[in-house]
C-alpha cells in the first residue's frame, strides 16, 4: 500500500533545531535504472540525501548529496508534478508543465533523543551525460562541481539517444554512468556502496520506507512526462 500523505501540521521550529535535507532518486533514463545505495555495515538500502550547507539551494545540496553518497553526477529533472507553488507568470508553458519540485517531503527527528527537527525534500533526477561527465573532470580545481542543468527545451526521448556512444572497436552501445570512488565526505559515507539497478528492483529492496515511494512515482512522472512530450 502506498505511502499517505501526512495531515497538515502547526510547528514552530527555532533555527538553531532545525536541519534542512535533500534527498534524490538518480535514474538513468537509457536503461531503466536507479541508483541504489547500501550501507555495508548495517545492511540496508537507500537513496542518497543530506544536509545543505549554509547559503546553498535545495537543488543543489539535493545535487551534491546524491553525488557524495553514490559516487554518480546528477542533476534534477523538471517533471509534471502537481504541487502547491506560486507559478511564474513569465514562465513558457513547457516550464509551467514541467517543474523542480519535491515528490515528497519528510518531518522527522534528527536522531533519538534529539531536539532537532529534520525537514527533508525528495527530489528526482538523473546521471549526466558523458559531454558533462568530461566537463566536470576537466576542471582542474578540486572539489565538488554543480553541473548544468537540464537543458528547458531537451525531450526525454532525445536525452535517452544522447546516451548512444561509439566505443574503442567503433561498436555503437549504451553509455555507462560513471560511478566515482571515495566522495564520501566522512567515515560514515565510506561504508557507503552504490550501483545502478531496476527501477522495480529498487522499489523492492526499499519496500516499507517512502524512498520506494519516491522511486516509483519519480519513474511514473518520467514516463508521464515522455507522453506529454510525444502529445499522447
Amino acid at each position: 500500500m502506498p505511502p499517505r500523505s501526512t495531515p497538515p501540521a502547526t510547528a514552530n521550529i527555532s533555527s538553531e533545531n532545525l536541519t534542512i535535507s535533500g534527498g534524490i532518486a538518480i535514474f538513468h533514463l537509457a536503461t531503466a535504472r536507479v541508483v541504489l545505495c547500501y550501507h555495508t555495515r548495517d545492511k540496508y538500502h537507500f537513496l542518497p540525501k543530506g544536509r545543505k550547507n549554509v547559503h546553498e539551494d535545495i537543488l543543489n545540496a539535493a545535487e551534491r548529496e546524491g553525488y557524495e553518497e553514490s559516487g554518480y553526477r546528477n542533476r534534477v529533472l523538471a517533471l509534471p508534478i502537481e504541487h502547491g507553488q506560486t507559478e511564474d507568470e513569465e514562465a513558457s508553458e513547457k516550464e509551467r508543465a514541467f517543474v523542480k519540485e519535491p515528490l515528497w517531503t519528510q518531518m522527522v527527528p534528527l536522531r533519538a533523543g534529539s531536539k532537532r527537527q529534520y525537514l527533508l525534500f525528495w527530489f528526482v533526477g538523473e546521471t549526466v551525460p558523458v559531454d558533462v561527465e568530461l566537463w566536470a573532470e576537466g576542471d582542474s580545481r578540486s572539489g565538488y562541481k554543480p553541473p548544468p542543468p537540464f537543458p528547458v527545451d531537451l525531450t526525454i526521448r532525445e536525452r535517452i539517444e544522447m546516451e548512444s556512444v561509439v566505443d574503442e572497436e567503433g561498436k555503437r552501445r549504451v553509455y555507462e554512468p560513471v560511478r566515482h570512488e571515495g566522495t564520501g565526505v566522512d567515515e560514515e559515507e565510506a561504508l557507503y556502496a552504490s550501483e545502478l539497478v531496476p527501477v522495480e528492483e529498487a522499489v523492492t529492496k526499499l519496500k516499507g520506507s517512502l524512498m520506494a515511494d519516491v522511486v516509483k512515482r519519480g519513474w511514473e512522472a518520467i514516463q508521464l512526462k515522455i507522453k506529454m512530450e510525444d502529445g499522447r
